[in-house]
């Protein structure tokens, strides 16, 4: 590797993943949002604003799996960090063709919290997906990305 090649965190000399040390770092106030969307037919979101889903409120059971999904991050990302999360907020906006997915997930550690705004961002969609499936087979899953991230 040249000098004008940066470094990976995640690799040690010999190129063998492993877990970057923070401990260094101060613990630090810490913010992000990320955002993915579910693209249904019409007539998908037409059901789900009538709660006539043969599944019942799914926005409720996308929502608890979206905050557990965050609470587990450290397990199912290989090297993420284990962190207290203060709060997970999970919100979604209903569309002609699509539901939003939000997430805003907030700590004070040593290292960002935006993997667990992407992970819980992503098993929401899932979990939309799965209860639906029924009704949609074309359903697509997205556009999932970090919007916001700070630290203070």
């Amino acid at each position: 590797m040249s000098d004008s090649t940066p470094a990976f965190s995640h690799l040690d000399a010999a190129g063998a993943a492993r877990m970057v040390d923070v401990g260094h770092k101060p613990v630090q106030a810490r913010v992000a949002t990320a955002e993915g969307e579910l693209v249904c037919l019409p007539a998908t979101i037409a059901l789900l604003r009538a709660r006539a889903l043969p599944k019942g409120d799914v926005l409720a059971a996308a929502r608890l799996a979206g905050i557990l999904a965050a609470k587990r991050t450290d397990e199912l990302i290989p090297l993420c960090h284990c962190l207290p999360l203060d709060s997970v907020a999970l919100d979604f906006e209903v569309l002609e063709d699509r539901i939003r997915i939000t997430v805003t997930t907030r700590t004070s550690a040593r290292t960002g919290v935006e993997m667990e705004a992407l992970v819980a961002v992503t098993l929401a969609g899932l979990t939309l997906y799965d209860m639906m499936k029924a009704v949609d087979k074309t359903m697509v899953l997205g556009a999932v990305r970090v919007t916001a991230k700070t630290k203070s």
